[in-house]
């Protein structure tokens, strides 16, 4: 007996052991092996996900070595596989081995089927799978579980259903994407703190819950049956028809608004009369230029300023400038409407005006017509977003003025204009031409900028949205500064489809999708431009008549056989002759950037890597 029980004490030890062993192998396997047994789970992911290789490291820093992964600090933290034309099946359970994955984004794909088991992944934060196809209802318990998740991204599926209540009890919710579906039923009553909805476009219904009454009405726009506010009122119950209240009450209610209304518009008058007679001031100074090419003007060239007059109107009438940077001496909107000024130039969005405010050196700002797309508050947020950013080649938000009908951005003041100016423009005696060693600085700062935009902005589809040579802006060293960016989320989308560059894509004329590549194919008509000193006239065009003309004209010459004849006369011809092949080597890296499809397109890191290697000279000459 004494023996058996000892052989049973040590099976069971053995048995232990084994188990202890086993699960420690299950959890030492690298997270290598783990995604590509998930990537073995995709469809067309072979070219897409070309580099994923267990015998190369997954991050060096804040970099991925392997295609669409996300680091931190040397860690892998998420997947951004965006835009890679992938189908096939999330392998969520393969996935769930992945401890520290924080993010999941699957956005501009072609995935189909049932909403993915998520919530097996329960230390998420992001979830980012709009632009797919999947399709059905979700689970109420969608979301059981998921209390670190803050943001989900599900527009432009096909879900139906109801919206999952289990997204009510994740208390770190901040924004929750949901539009261009066939969702029906009522929303839930949303009681997170700084909660941003969007359910435009489905077949929702009933009143808009009370707490989300401060969202902007186009979030809901779309639901011909909701009601409340930000909406319409909803109709009156049959009781409350057949008992409408009695005595002096109503007339009293009634009484309140009127006077608020009327109060309301004297005070808009005001401000609107303010900012009005701001501008003609300005407007009589000199007159903008009527073209699109507005920035092409000689920024460099000097006129007296005069002083704006000195309005009677109080402070509190006036306005307020909000200030988004803490390294910027501030001034009050009363400072901006005396300061001297002059018009820089005027575009499809509003004017530019060079302002002195007495703080030491002049700033730059921009009247917005066309910003009426989101509400104060979203706008408020978004503007405090971008005023985060700080890079070389980002040109800084100092502050910015809300009012519905028009907005003004205050940013730094670029003293040699934009790129736009020096490559068609008139140049002054002084002002010299750009030599090929500037414009290969000046891609290089605006491809940086570009990619530090896709880092610090990853929800946003269109990072930058409106990339040409007229906003990239060059300081006193030459050194560009990306401008107008991130404001395809707040401008009005018949205005953007119009007028942003991103909506002349390629994508977006066959198919109106829009990618993270397509700031790509932006990236690459700029360098076609910058090499050939060619204006691309697409950008002048409205609707879907729109085509790359630029871009087809180069590779016509391109095809007959690979010369110079493409480049800009205006280039030193001594650094040119030293330099043609690395002109070149940027001219395939334009076209691959602009490449019409836009699964053989490049993304933007491949671009940043082959720009990065250009130099000035041709590596022969120096042996």
């Amino acid at each position: 007996m004494a023996s058996s029980a000892r052989n049973h004490h040590y099976l069971t030890i053995v048995i232990i052991t084994c188990l202890i062993a086993s699960s420690s192998s299950s959890e030492q396997e690298p997270e290598s092996s783990i995604l590509l047994k998930f990537k073995s789970s995709l469809a067309n992911a072979t070219s897409a996900l070309g580099n994923w290789d267990s015998k190369v490291q997954l991050c060096k820093g804040n970099f991925s070595n392997w295609k669409g992964l996300i680091c931190y600090n040397g860690k892998f933290t998420g997947l951004q596989l965006e835009s890679m034309g992938l189908s096939g099946t999330l392998d969520i359970d393969t996935l769930s081995q992945l401890t520290s994955l924080r993010t999941i984004s699957v956005m501009n794909n072609n995935f189909e089927g049932p909403f993915p088991d998520v919530k097996k992944l329960g230390g998420l934060r992001g979830v980012y799978l709009s632009n797919n196809r999947f399709s059905g209802d979700l689970p109420d318990d969608a979301f059981a579980g998921m209390k670190s998740i803050r943001r989900v991204y599900m527009a432009n599926n096909g879900f139906t259903g109801k919206i999952p209540t289990s997204l009510l009890e994740i208390p770190k919710l901040v924004e929750l994407q949901l539009q261009d579906n066939q969702f029906d039923g009522s929303i839930p009553a949303f009681g997170q703190q700084d909660f941003h909805l969007n359910v435009a476009n489905n077949r929702l219904e009933g009143p808009i819950p009370a707490q989300l009454s401060s969202q902007s009405l186009s979030s809901f726009a779309g639901n011909v049956n909701l009601c409340g506010k930000p909406m319409a009122a909803c109709p009156a119950s049959r009781e409350e028809q057949d008992n409408p209240p009695r005595g002096n009450t109503s007339n009293k209610k009634k009484g309140i608004p009127i006077v608020a209304i009327i109060l309301a518009v004297i005070g808009g008058l005001l401000v609107g009369a303010i900012i009005i007679a701001f501008f003609l001031l300005r407007r009589q100074r000199k007159r903008p230029c009527q073209y699109e090419k507005s920035s092409v003007k000689n920024l460099n060239k000097s006129e007296p300023k005069k002083p704006l007059r000195e309005d009677k109107y109080g402070r509190s009438e006036k306005g307020k400038l909000y200030f988004v940077r803490r390294d910027r001496e501030k001034f009050d909107l009363e400072d901006l409407l005396r300061a001297p000024a002059e018009v820089l130039g005027s575009g499809s969005f509003g004017s530019t005006y060079k302002a002195d405010v007495n703080i030491g050196k002049p700033i730059a700002v921009r009247r917005f017509r066309q910003m009426s797309n989101m509400g104060k508050e979203d706008f408020h947020e978004h503007m405090r977003k971008l005023g985060k950013l700080s890079h070389p080649n980002i040109l800084p938000l100092v502050a910015f003025y809300y009012r519905r009908e028009e907005k003004l951005l205050v940013t730094d003041f670029a003293e040699n204009g934009s790129l736009a100016s020096h490559l068609h423009g008139k140049r002054g005696p002084k002002q010299p031409n750009l030599d090929w060693p500037s414009r290969l600085k000046i891609i290089k700062g605006v491809s940086r900028g570009l990619a530090y935009l896709y880092e610090e902005l990853p929800t946003l589809t269109l990072p930058h949205g409106h990339l040409k040579s007229s906003n990239v802006v060059l300081d006193h060293n030459f050194e560009p500064l990306l401008a107008d960016y991130a404001l395809v989320p707040v401008i009005n989308k018949d205005h953007a489809k119009q007028f942003m560059v991103a909506y002349k894509s390629p994508e977006y004329m066959q198919n109106e999708r829009l990618t993270r590549k397509t700031d790509v194919w932006s990236l690459g008509i700029l360098i076609l431009e910058l090499l050939t000193g060619r204006f691309p006239a697409n950008y002048l065009k409205q609707g879907k008549g729109a085509n790359a003309d630029l871009e087809a004209w180069v590779n016509s010459v391109v095809r007959e056989e690979w010369t110079g004849e493409v480049f800009d006369k205006d280039m030193n011809t001594k650094i040119k002759h030293n330099s043609e092949g690395e002109m070149l080597k940027l001219l395939k890296i334009g076209m691959c950037c602009c490449e019409m499809d836009v699964g053989r397109r490049w993304d933007l890191r491949e671009a940043l890597e082959k720009i990065e290697e250009l130099k000035e000279r041709d590596t022969e000459y120096f042996f």
